[in-house]
């Protein structure tokens, strides 16, 4: 897996030069701006009636939010220069049909039964994980579903660490345990046992492997962990890859377009 040796290879030369979290600051920064976003991105999804337009919404927000990238170059620019709207980037993003597009199949697949439990390989820090991630996990968790959120041992770029969500958590959630209304108790936060941009399914923590024994949908968030390293992986159970295609050569290999968009759901036919 070559993408991935290539990210193990510069993480470990950025430890070994003392370079732990080198991005922990601005994590810090988008994080604050997207908590005290949150409560107008929830009210403004839970206001569409219509249960597949809702889902629409949320993924676009997972898209949205995934802009906040800074393994990319070419964002990284437009962030350091300009900062990132994210009701601007929800309204912003590339036409339909995207470049790997089942959203259609995935809205039916939702709407026809929903699933008892869900793990989310999340990705970035800010409005990644707050605005796009969050909100989705909140429509599962309001449906009945029980949700795992796997995030990174160690800190690599701006991903989210599972300390740092779960003092995110902490600052959304009131003092009943409900996140905007809506009780979190069947909400988890797992440690993956990753500290890479990508992950290699195979070596995930056992605290996840455990959890995800009895999952019916497994969701890979981001164009590292979606797309780079799993894009085709087959589960024993519902799966979904979603994330925004950041790299020319990602957008090259995949014949679609820069900042184009990828959600592959493949379910599992009993």
């Amino acid at each position: 897996m070559v993408v991935h040796r290539i990210a193990l290879i510069r993480e470990l030369i950025l430890r070994e030069l003392g370079f732990r979290d080198i991005f922990k600051k601005v994590k810090d920064e988008e994080n604050a701006k997207a908590i005290s976003l949150f409560p107008e991105v929830v009210r403004l999804s839970d206001a569409i009636n219509d249960e597949g337009k809702r889902i629409e919404n949320l993924v676009r927000g997972i898209f949205a939010g995934n802009i906040f990238d800074l393994g990319s170059a070419q964002l990284a620019e437009v962030f350091s220069k300009d900062g990132m709207s994210f009701l601007a980037s929800c309204q912003n993003l590339v036409s339909r049909p995207w470049v790997i597009d089942d959203l259609d199949n995935f809205q039916a697949r939702w709407l026809k039964k929903p699933w008892k439990k869900a793990v989310i390989f999340v990705d970035n820090s800010g409005a990644d994980i707050i605005l796009g991630i969050l909100p989705f996990a909140r429509e599962m968790l309001r449906l009945g579903m029980q949700v795992v959120l796997a995030a990174n041992e160690l800190p690599s770029i701006n991903d989210v660490t599972y300390i740092e969500l779960a003092e995110i958590l902490s600052k959304l959630n009131d003092e009943n345990g409900q996140l905007m209304g809506v009780d979190t108790s069947n909400l988890l936060i797992a440690n993956s046992g990753n500290d890479l941009p990508v992950i290699d399914l195979a070596r995930v923590s056992q605290e996840v492997a455990y959890l995800s024994s009895d999952a019916d949908l497994v969701i890979l968030e981001g164009m590292g962990r979606g797309i780079e390293t799993n894009l085709y992986a087959q589960f024993k159970c519902d799966s979904l890859k979603i994330g925004m295609v950041k790299h020319p050569e990602v957008a090259q290999f995949l014949g679609g377009r820069l900042y184009d968009c990828v959600i592959k759901y493949n379910e599992v036919q009993i």
